[in-house]
């Protein structure tokens, strides 16, 4: 049975018909772990299959980490299942996910696909600005549920400013799908956003407050 409903391809094949580049989708897997140890593998790399046949901006390949672990190194995936995004040049965008893009997740997946195939961001000029003066790595992770409405704005929000900046990278992160790490960050409600394990953010706050915690990590002047 298709993941992606009839009504939902038909929606999605304009949405992509309007970007003008293309973007390129890594799904990592493990085949090691069998079905027990990652039970979402399969229908996260479903869930890419579908969407990349919708349109031919869209391309996806399956890494298997146990066969590829350098693969996976090299795109900083600790964790599976995991998506990176690339622009269709294979640049990469340091936009992640670890655990499938299920509920609202889905169309902040959508969103970040098309922003990624266009090569440009909703974010406004001042930020754009002040996250040009970040030259320090920066690590933000948003820890969301697929039932969460407001998760969706705190990931896109993110993962905007992973694609603006070369020294940010930005993971959702589904809680209910890694609770050791949930745990670990005190994970009691989502959308929870923590920052280089220094700066933490609770529920989805305004381009603003983001971009203030963000520089207050890197050390640059707000």
């Amino acid at each position: 049975m298709a993941l992606i409903s009839p009504r939902d391809r038909s929606v999605l094949r304009e949405m992509f018909a309007r970007s003008q580049g293309t973007a390129r989708l890594l799904v990592f897997v493990d085949s090691s772990a069998g079905e027990k140890g990652c039970p979402y593998c399969g229908q996260t790399a479903e869930l890419v299959k579908e969407l990349a046949e919708l349109s031919d901006r869209l391309s996806y390949e399956v890494v298997d980490v146990a066969q590829s672990p350098q693969v996976a190194e090299l795109y900083g995936i600790d964790k599976v299942p995991a998506l990176a995004l690339l622009r269709g040049d294979g640049t990469d965008t340091r936009v992640r996910y670890f655990g499938i893009p299920a509920g609202y997740e889905f169309a902040t997946l959508v969103e970040d696909l098309v922003d990624v195939a266009s090569g440009t961001t909703r974010l406004s000029e001042q930020s754009r600005s002040k996250l040009s003066l970040i030259h320090q790595p920066i690590h933000i992770q948003v820890f969301v549920t697929p039932t969460c409405p407001y998760c969706p704005k705190a990931v896109r929000l993110a993962h905007q400013f992973a694609m603006e900046s070369p020294f940010i990278r930005a993971d959702m992160v589904e809680a209910l799908e890694f609770p050791e790490l949930a745990d670990r960050y005190g994970v009691y409600g989502v959308p929870k956003t923590v920052i280089n394990d220094s700066e933490e953010i609770e529920g989805a706050v305004p381009e603003s407050a983001l971009l203030r915690h963000v520089l207050m990590a890197a050390g640059v002047q707000a």
